[in-house]
């Protein structure tokens, strides 16, 4: 009951006049950066930072900002289905069978099945959060330092693993962002860390100018780079609305991948892309016909299209019920949160509940605008692909840089900018995943933090951790997936290895 009381209030607070346009310009511009390839949502939240001061409510700009996130989930796939260019990277699934049906002339009906199965997926992610995150958080009162610590850890080691290709990289990317973190002065001792006796580093280094440079702005030198960013061809849409065989194929399709998307998206380091990619393999693992996936399968494109949005949705749970941000874009809403002085966790419910249901009753909102901005005006997003990123580009990097110098009226937070951003660039070119440095980022303070009052707690005794029920099972998890990533990293080399000396030697037989 008081579920539904909460969320009715959620209601009333988001459909005021304020939060309702911020509700629908998020959506828009979320569904436009997923249309043009190369501005992702975190990129696009990270460059609206700065911004967030000037809304005066905390409700609004959280609004705001998830609406870009989810958003971009729909604008994705009109891209991907119809030029085989994916807005975001958890598009790049439905360019293979999305393209296809389109140079059948079916590319109307992906783009429907898309959007249906990301509305139904994104309300299903909705109706979860609504209903699993007041319980959730009621647990999580139950936390002490111990247990923070310990699921922050896991949750870290979780984000290092599955949001890259590779551990070690995401394994350095992890120890990079906590050692920007310790940047600056020990809020206890107040001796100075990594500051090689600058002043201007002394405060440390501001999260915004590393988000805006990391995502932001690396982002757009990236995209400048591409020759191919300013062509693109347009292709004949077709008939809108599927027919009754192509709904009754990817209909089971949509319902399995709102699930995958709901139980991943949870998951912190899980996110759309891993949802997307595992619900395009189960629709392959459980198709009657699997040779169709890669010649126009319109499961292929509803199941990845529901699991990206539903794992858009679903990744709010661990962040408003916990403190843990479940990936880039809701690290970035969290500090968003935090620059605001609100502070997710499981006292949201209950000291901002204005916040807490108003996000979660604006996401029922957003995800009807979204079905009313994507199909009906799918041709206007087509349009937006003939401005020049050439022109686009730098004027985003303008009003940025103006935003940067604005945090603090300081001219290091420009230079910073400039320094993170060229830092994104490079990290981008040698393949390595940025998340988990904003992730340690933001985690690496909170996890200082809690160590410290549980070893006071302790005094200096480590096996608290251990000791407590929540904590221990915690770090039994951590150490166990720990241990499982080790196995499966050592079977992989060992496959490699064994794999180069057959190869060896048949050349030499």
């Amino acid at each position: 009951m008081e579920t539904f009381q909460g969320l009715l209030n959620g209601f009333s607070v988001a459909s005021s006049g304020t939060n309702l346009l911020y509700c629908f310009l998020g959506s828009m511009l979320g569904t436009a950066v997923g249309v043009l390839p190369g501005l992702g949502p975190a990129a696009t939240i990270s460059l609206l930072l700065p911004m967030v001061h000037t809304m005066g409510s905390p409700a609004t700009s959280i609004i705001f900002l998830a609406g870009i996130f989810y958003g971009a989930m729909y604008g994705g796939s009109t891209t991907s289905i119809l030029m085989r260019l994916p807005g975001e990277a958890a598009s790049v699934v439905t360019c293979i069978d999305g393209y296809e049906m389109s140079k059948q002339g079916r590319g109307g009906a992906a783009l429907a099945v898309a959007a249906i199965g990301s509305f139904i997926a994104g309300t299903v992610g909705v109706v979860g959060l609504t209903f699993l995150a007041p319980p959730l958080a009621e647990f999580a009162l139950r936390f002490g330092a111990p247990e923070y610590f310990a699921l922050m850890l896991f949750g870290l080691l979780l984000a290092v693993f599955l949001s890259g290709h590779s551990p070690i990289k995401g394994t350095i990317m992890m120890f990079a962002g906590i050692i920007l973190a310790n940047v600056g002065l020990d809020p206890i001792s107040g001796k100075e860390r990594f500051t090689f006796g600058f002043v201007a580093l002394q405060n440390g280094f501001d999260f915004v100018t590393l988000a805006i440079g990391v995502f932001g702005l690396s982002e757009i030198l990236l995209t400048l780079e591409r020759k191919d960013a300013v062509e693109y061809a347009t292709t004949k849409i077709g008939k809108l609305f599927p027919t009754a065989k192509d709904w009754a194929e990817s209909r089971w399709a949509i319902f399995r991948g709102s699930l995958i998307g709901f139980f991943v998206g949870v998951i912190p380091g899980g996110g759309a892309v891993i949802a997307s990619l595992a619900s395009y393999s189960v629709e392959k693992r459980v198709a009657k016909n699997p040779d169709e996936f890669g010649k126009g399968a319109i499961a292929a494109v509803a199941g990845p299209e529901s699991a990206n949005n539903g794992a858009s949705n679903s990744s709010f749970i661990p962040l408003l019920t916990l403190g843990i941000p479940a990936n880039a874009s809701t690290a970035l809403i969290f500090a968003a949160l935090l620059i605001q002085g609100v502070t997710p966790g499981p006292f949201l419910i209950s000291n901002n509940p204005d916040i807490f249901w108003g996000v979660i009753a604006s996401m029922y909102i957003g995800n009807v605008i979204l079905l009313i901005l994507n199909l009906p005006l799918v041709g206007v997003w087509v349009q937006l692909l003939k401005v020049p990123f050439g022109i686009l580009g730098p004027v985003i990097v303008l009003f940025t840089t103006v935003g940067c110098y604005s945090l603090a009226n300081d001219t290091f937070n420009i230079y910073a900018f400039i320094a993170f951003g060229v830092l994104g660039y490079l990290l981008r070119k040698l393949d390595f995943e940025p998340g988990p440095m904003i992730m340690s980022f933001i985690l690496a303070p909170l996890i200082e933090n809690s160590l410290r009052q549980s070893l006071l707690m302790s005094r200096g005794n480590l096996s608290i951790f251990l000791t407590r029920p929540i904590s221990g099972t915690l770090m039994a998890l951590f150490f166990i997936a720990l241990a499982v990533q080790l196995y499966v990293g050592w079977r992989k080399r060992k496959t490699a290895d064994a794999g180069q000396a057959v190869g060896g030697l048949t050349e030499n037989g």
